[in-house]
């Protein structure tokens, strides 16, 4: 039997004040929380759900491995399609999110700007450019 790997249903990320990115999450994504536990709070994207979960409950749930600290740096960085990122940049910009940087014109054809949540976590709204 074979188990297919393909389709990304969470996406799972360690945040120190569930409350906080909350808020954050909110905000910034115009969205109201999917569900909410003491631990962990979960926003329903319209293919992915984002899970925000206390770091104390990460670390339960990934033992033996362990829950990098925040000022650690970025390891990976979430993009969200989008059809004008100016346009969307002005709207995060309106929300009170701080850009890290961008928009600006990528080499591979895309315009780009990202921006980090509280916890670190960076995210970034991507424009196909037209050939």
């Amino acid at each position: 039997m074979t188990v297919p790997l393909k389709s990304v249903g969470a996406i799972t990320l360690f945040v120190e004040d569930p409350q906080r990115s909350k808020a954050f999450y909110e905000r910034a994504f115009d969205l109201s929380a999917a569900y909410e536990y003491e631990d962990a709070v979960g926003f329903k994207f319209e293919n992915t759900l984002i899970n925000l979960l206390a770091t104390p409950a990460a670390r339960e749930l990934i033992d033996p491995g362990v829950v990098a600290d925040p000022e650690g740096g970025a390891r990976s960085q979430l993009t969200i399609w989008v059809d004008d990122a100016d346009a969307a940049c002005a709207e995060l910009t309106e929300r009170s999110v701080e850009l890290l940087n961008g928009p600006v014109e990528r080499g591979w054809g895309m315009r780009t700007a990202a921006f980090a949540d509280p916890d670190g976590h960076i995210w970034e709204v991507a424009q196909e450019l037209s050939a």
